[in-house]
Order: structure tokens, then C-alpha cells, then sequence
């Protein structure tokens, strides 16, 4: 459990700046992370990391010469926001293109993928190096699903090693892909890791047992065994990650060499580590690998978390040369690396945001009621915030509450201050939309960040909204998240309650006006919602449970419905502004 701590709120901010503080000669504070202190030398190719906090050293603590030239952290076990990883990526950049390396988690696929777009169109060339190492995470015909575990370091650590070495963009991009196929993990708990400012764990695992499989976000394990001695422990690892041997060899060249990490997940002491080692090295020579420069140690954590996962990386000659060279980081240090002058530019210009162009009349009235409106979500998501953590918990990582409540106040505040700049709809949605999308992280937070800018795109600055715009806003919105998750309906995502509401609402738009319309398309997003409970998850991390989540229904769903529900009976009783009195209420709008 966590104990030291403000505002559980603040802690992973909080932990992100006095870890800067620690280390000023090996990294600087940016906007959504840091970044290396030294100067990198100009045409050098860019290695950005990123994920959630709460996973130490992963992944601020590998940014360094020979390693990651930056690292985009979001909130606890949230990923960072595509703006964030901007951000890191425009402080990080030295002219000779980006790559872009995280673990292969549905939200950081969506803000990484955002932030590759954006920052294409800016003229940098970005690639992407997902890590998908898990073996318990998917099926060995099909690793494109499996999620990243331990195996960020060594992927990590040879993308580093390449940009370093000087090697050309595709060259670390190749070799990048080259370690991830050849890189293998499985691990055990023996507890689960609460949240910062929570009163209970994420999952349990009952005394003299353990969770075989488990994930790095507080995900419970696929099964439950009898916890054994150390060396059943070592056994069970190495058996399991030896079954995919000859394939994850292939990827390096049939190599007989193998880059072994024997990671502690939080609460695990480094002397129990070291009895499991013992064994695991008797193991692998006695299959005739050859080991070379050993990790054992906490590198990849879940916060407090009890366990352990082994990693192995097959390696031919040239990612043995980029597993071994020198790497000076905060947390990972090999070899020698020469000293390097310290940076001495200004980096605050590269999270200032546009300045808002003020809307018409209007457009300014509409933006008055969007942000009343995201004010009725974030009370909503706040009332509900523990029992939508606690549904999430049933087969993900138990932060979903947590995720939309930081994303809506974060959108609420957002839109405040663009509506009292004198921005229009379009602008105080996206700027919405974009604090939802940074503070919330996760794929929830990209989502609605995504959602929300879409529909300000389609309501403008120059016009009121009336309720066609308003409906052809939502069908959009819907659109885009369907587009950017890649969900359907009955994956059990929040799809199942987005899309019959969008389409009831534009079916009853004409019968019955757009109020009316609202609260009937409300009540069909909560059945959906509600029926999701019969659904097994075909995406996101509950996916990996299969039938666990059979009689839950999908949180993203639920909280789907919750906010259309709650702002069709704010449609219904909300008089005009008494700041604004010649606003349109809500209620003339529902009439247009």
C-alpha cells in the first residue's frame, strides 16, 4: 500500500517532479514528463518512451545517453495524453525523426497513435516500436494482442542503443521490431497493489497462493495455483517462457543467446529474487543458452505489488552489441559513458497552447451551455466514481472511475476559462477535449477527448447549436471513437451504448425535438449499457479474462449512459443562465 502521500490526486505529479528534483544533472521536468539534461547531439535519431506512473523505473528512470532521449508519463496506470507525449517529443527532438516505444495497452496504442498523427503533421517523421512480450496475454499465433510487461526494458534498451550508435531511423525501427519478436515474459503475484488514496487492493490472491499470468496495472492473473518452493517458482517461469523458444529464437537468427531479466514487481525483496535467479540460471544453461548481462531487480513495478516476471530476449550479434552498450540513466547504468554538457534552452514554450480566437455571439452563447453541461458530467462521474472503479476492477485494473472523474473535472475547468476568453463551441469543446484526453489518460480518456473535439469540429465558433447541429455533432463523435478504438458493438466497450444512442437520438430528433429525443436515446444507451452484462469482452484488458467479466457490465458503457442520462435531465429543468440572460436556455435549443 502506499503510504506516503498529499493528494492522491497530485501523487503521480507530485512523484514525477521530485524525481527531477533527485536527479538534475540527468533530467529535466517538461510538460507530461521529462526529458534528458545533457545535450544530445543534433541529427541524432529520437527514442520517446511513455506510459503510466506507478511502474518505477519504467519509464522516467531510463532516460539518459544510451537509452531514452525522454519519457511521457501519465497518471497511475493511465497512459499519458497525446498532448503530453507532443510535448516530450518536441523538447526531445534533434532533427533525425522519432520512434516511439510503449506496451501494447489499448489506451496507450489510441494516445501514442494521436500523438504520431499530430506530430506528422508538424513535418517529423514518427515511428512506432509497440512492446507485446506477455505470453499470457495472448494467444502465440496471434502476439500482435499480447500486452508489454518487463520486456520494455530490453526492447527499450536496444532502441536507445541504436539511436545512440548513430543508426538511421528505419534501422531503429528495425532493430526495435527485431527485439520485441524475440523477447518473451510471464509472471507471477503473490498480492495485489492498491491505488494511491484507496482503502482496499486492486485484486486479492488468498495466503498460500499465487495469480499465474498477471499484468502490470493491477490486472488479476488468469488462474490461481498453490504457491510452491523458489525453485517450482523458477521452474513454472522458465517452463513458460521456454515454450515459445523456438520462435522468439528465430526472430535473432535460431541465437543460442539470451538476455534474461528477472523482474520484481514492487514488493518482492531482492534477496527472494536472488533464490529464484539461482535456479533460473541452472535452467537455462542446462537447455544450453548462454546468458548474457544478466538483470535481476525491480525495473518494471505495479506500485506495491508482490511477484515476479522473467523476461528473455534471444539475441544475435547485433542486439548483443545493443543490449551491452552503455547506457547512463537514473535507474539502468552499464558500461562508461563520456560526460555530456548540460542543456541549457528554455523547454516551457513547448506546452504553451494557441491562443483562443473569441467565437461569434452565437457560437459564445453555445459555448456558455457546453460548459454548464460538462459541469452536470463531472458531478455525475464524481457520484459515481467508486462504483465505476469498483466494476472495472472485475476484470481490468479498477481505475476507470478514477480516469473519467479526472478527465470531466479537468474538461469542466478547460472549458470554463475558454468560455471566459470569449471562445466559441468548437474551440471550448477542444480545449475540453483535450484537458479530458491529458488528465484522464487511459483508453477512456482518449475516447471522450476525442469525442468531445470531434463534436466542437462540428459545432464551429460561428453558429448557435441548435439541436440538428447538436445530433450531427454526436453521430460524429460516436464516429470517431468507433474509429480511433476500433471497437464495435459487442466487443463490451462503451461503443454498446454509444452507438444506439447516437442512432435513436437522430431517429427521434424529427418526431419528437431534440430534448425529448435526448432523454428517450438516454434510455436506450442505459439497456445497452446495462446489457453488456451478458457480453464477454473481446477488447481491452478485461479481454484477457475472458468469462470473468460475464455478469459485470462494461464500465466505459455504464458511465456512457450515466452522462447522457444526466444531462437529458439537466435538458429538461435548466433555465437560461443567469450570467448570460440572453443566452438561449437549453430548453430553446431542444426546439431548433
Amino acid at each position: 500500500m502506499t503510504l506516503l502521500l498529499n493528494d492522491p490526486h497530485a501523487f503521480a505529479d507530485e512523484a514525477l517532479a521530485g524525481f527531477a528534483a533527485a536527479h538534475p544533472d540527468r533530467v529535466r521536468l517538461v510538460h507530461g514528463g521529462v526529458v534528458r539534461a545533457t545535450e544530445t547531439p543534433a541529427g541524432q535519431v529520437t527514442v520517446v518512451l511513455g506510459g503510466g506512473t506507478g511502474h518505477y523505473p519504467a519509464f522516467a528512470g531510463w532516460v539518459g545517453p544510451g537509452f531514452a532521449h525522454g519519457a511521457a508519463c501519465g497518471n497511475i496506470f493511465a497512459s499519458p495524453s497525446a498532448s503530453q507525449i507532443c510535448s516530450v517529443v518536441r523538447a526531445a527532438h534533434r532533427g533525425g525523426g522519432v520512434v516511439l516505444s510503449f506496451g501494447n495497452y489499448a489506451g496507450d496504442v489510441l494516445h501514442f497513435g494521436q500523438a504520431a498523427r499530430q506530430l506528422r503533421t508538424e513535418g517529423l517523421d514518427v515511428r512506432i516500436v509497440r512492446v507485446t512480450d506477455d505470453i499470457a496475454s495472448g494467444p502465440a499465433d496471434d502476439p500482435g494482442v499480447r500486452r508489454g510487461i518487463a520486456g520494455d526494458l530490453p526492447v527499450m534498451k536496444v532502441l536507445g542503443a541504436a539511436a545512440e550508435a548513430g543508426y538511421s531511423l528505419d534501422d531503429v525501427e528495425r532493430v526495435g521490431t527485431k527485439a520485441n519478436d524475440a523477447t518473451r515474459s510471464f509472471g507471477l503475484a503473490f498480492s495485489g497493489c492498491t491505488l494511491p488514496g484507496a482503502d482496499h487492493p486492486l485484486f486479492t490472491v488468498p495466503g498460500g497462493r499465487m495469480a499465474v499470468g498477471l499484468g502490470i496495472h493491477g490486472e488479476p492473473g488468469i488462474e490461481e495455483r498453490a504457491l510452491p518452493s523458489a525453485d517450482a517458482v523458477a521452474d513454472l517461469l522458465v517452463d513458460g517462457v521456454l515454450a515459445e523458444a523456438k520462435t522468439a529464437a528465430a526472430a535473432a537468427g535460431g541465437s543460442d543467446r539470451v538476455a534474461v531479466l528477472l523482474n520484481g514487481l514492487g514488493a518482492t525483496k531482492y534477496e527472494e529474487l536472488y533464490v529464484v535467479y539461482r535456479r533460473v540460471a541452472e535452467r537455462l544453461k542446462a537447455e544450453g543458452l548462454a546468458v548474457v548481462a544478466p538483470e535481476t531487480g525491480e525495473q518494471v513495478t505495479s506500485l506495491g505489488m508482490a511477484g515476479l516476471s522473467l523476461t528473455l530476449t534471444f539475441l544475435d550479434d547485433e542486439l548483443h552489441g545493443l543490449w551491452t552498450a552503455p547506457a547512463d540513466t537514473p535507474a539502468f547504468r552499464r558500461g562508461t559513458v563520456e560526460p555530456r554538457p548540460l542543456r541549457t534552452d528554455d523547454l516551457t514554450r513547448t506546452s504553451l497552447a494557441p491562443p483562443v480566437t473569441p467565437g461569434s455571439a452565437a457560437s459564445a452563447q453555445s459555448a456558455v451551455l457546453a460548459a454548464e453541461a460538462l459541469c452536470t458530467v463531472r458531478d455525475t462521474v464524481i457520484a459515481h466514481e467508486a462504483r465505476l472503479g469498483d466494476i472495472d476492477a472485475v476484470a481490468g485494473d479498477g481505475d476507470h472511475g478514477i480516469g473519467m472523474r479526472r478527465g470531466a473535472d479537468a474538461a469542466a475547468q478547460a472549458a470554463a476559462q475558454a468560455v471566459a476568453l470569449g471562445a466559441g463551441a468548437g474551440t471550448t469543446l477542444a480545449r475540453a477535449g483535450a484537458a479530458w484526453s491529458e488528465k484522464a489518460g487511459g483508453t477512456s480518456g482518449a475516447l471522450w477527448g476525442a469525442a468531445l473535439t470531434t463534436l466542437g469540429s462540428v459545432l464551429g465558433d460561428t453558429e448557435r447549436a441548435d439541436g440538428r447541429r447538436l445530433t450531427a455533432g454526436v453521430r460524429a463523435a460516436v464516429a470517431a471513437v468507433c474509429d480511433l478504438g476500433g471497437a464495435r458493438p459487442g466487443d463490451k466497450t462503451l461503443i454498446d451504448a454509444a452507438v444506439p444512442f447516437a442512432d435513436h437520438l437522430e431517429q427521434a430528433l424529427p418526431r419528437v425535438g431534440f430534448r425529448a429525443a435526448w432523454s428517450e436515446a438516454a434510455d436506450v444507451a442505459t439497456q445497452a449499457a446495462e446489457a453488456t452484462a451478458r457480453i464477454t469482452a473481446r477488447r481491452g484488458r478485461a479481454r484477457t479474462h475472458g468469462d470473468r467479466s460475464l455478469g459485470t457490465p462494461d464500465p466505459g458503457a455504464l458511465s456512457f449512459a450515466l452522462v447522457v442520462s444526466a444531462l437529458g435531465e439537466a435538458f429538461r429543468t435548466q433555465p437560461p443562465s443567469p450570467s448570460s440572460p440572453s443566452t438561449p436556455s437549453t430548453k430553446e435549443a431542444s426546439r431548433s
